[in-house]
């Protein structure tokens, strides 16, 4: 699940996208229909920068949300690191 560099003609670059050990293997364990809904929206970010994406309050991060589930990640300007994937109500604690 990395990014590419690519161009659309108007010079967009896409960030590289990264997981952590923990992160994929949470992301492996989510129902296939959550993975690609995930896996759209943070291409999406990472082509685009849209998203339902804020900054985390008390710890480094921002975090997207995708329906009932959350991802956490530190976004520079080239990467994408996911940090950890999972339900909303588990994956604060």
């Amino acid at each position: 699940m990395s990014g590419k560099i690519i161009t659309n003609g108007y010079n967009a670059v896409m960030k590289t996208v990264a997981w952590t050990i923990g992160a994929r293997r949470a992301f492996r364990r989510l129902p296939p229909q959550v993975q690609k809904s995930i896996a759209a929206k943070i291409a999406r970010d990472a082509e685009t920068g849209a998203g339902d994406v804020k900054a985390l309050v008390g710890r480094s991060g921002v975090r997207l949300c995708v329906g009932d589930y959350r991802v956490i990640f530190v976004e520079t300007a080239e990467l994408i690191e996911v940090r950890s994937v999972g339900n909303r109500r588990d994956i604060y604690i």
